[in-house]
């Protein structure tokens, strides 16, 4: 595996210095992909536009409910953008109440459709500054069409990858768009879109938000959140479960 940067230098919120290394990334990287060889979105589709839009459907809701909605939603639309526009904003709003948003969301879907129709001949297009010009996508939305439609090396950075690669000492910054840099960095595009799944499936089972499960991850032993807390227990206390 090529890595790309020998070594990488942050300094965290207490001024201390930590750095990462090839070992560091390969290590990380073999570990994800033994636990997780076959990590890929959650989210239900059958063509790009369908994943376009289960992904817009995605923010602040679960894919769980969004898989429940599109269920619904697909075979209503099995057109394309054309069939979204004659639906109507009322009508694709009432499909799409479950989610969060979702009046904001149905507005912005309307609005996608008819720039898709009216400038890319009702197809997705396959680059980054076209797809974020569509209004509720952004720059996680495109990077997860660009790696997952289109197969071409791109990073999307959501919640969990924000965690799951600042815990593990892979990335130090504070937005989604500077850990995107700096994974970008260290982590050969080759490795990108797998990357995205992998730290999402952990971040899901092990690296949770709240108290996650550190005694029985399997990355334990690479990652610098565990290394620290550890440091701070005291002789013979135990790791909380």
């Amino acid at each position: 595996m090529n890595i790309s940067l020998k070594v990488m230098v942050f300094i965290d919120k207490n001024k201390q210095i930590f750095t990462v290394n090839n070992n560091d990334v390969e290590e990380i990287l073999f570990l994800l992909q033994e636990v997780y060889p076959q990590a890929k979105t959650a989210l239900h589709y059958e063509n790009t536009f369908e994943l376009l839009l289960a992904v817009m459907l995605s923010a602040q809701t679960t894919d769980r409910q969004v898989n429940r909605i599109t269920a619904r939603l697909f075979p209503k639309i099995k057109a394309g953008p054309e069939a979204v526009l004659a639906m109507g904003e009322e009508n694709l709003a009432k499909e799409i109440k479950g989610c969060g948003l979702y009046r904001q969301k149905s507005r912005q879907i309307i609005e996608t459709c008819r720039i898709l129709v009216e400038k890319y001949g009702g197809v997705v297009p396959g680059n980054f500054e076209a797809l974020i010009s569509l209004p509720g996508v952004g720059r996680k939305t495109a990077n997860i069409i660009l790696s997952t439609a289109f197969a071409l090396p791109a990073l999307a950075v959501d919640t969990h990858v924000m965690r799951v690669s600042r815990r593990l000492g892979l990335a130090q910054g504070k937005n989604a768009y500077a850990v995107e840099a700096e994974l970008c960095r260290i982590v050969p595009p080759s490795c990108w879109a797998d990357l995205h799944h992998r730290l999402i499936a952990h971040g899901r089972k092990y690296c949770r938000a709240r108290r996650p499960f550190c005694h029985i991850c399997p990355l334990a032993g690479k990652c610098r959140y565990y290394s620290e807390k550890n440091s701070r227990r005291l002789p013979g206390e135990e790791i909380p479960v």
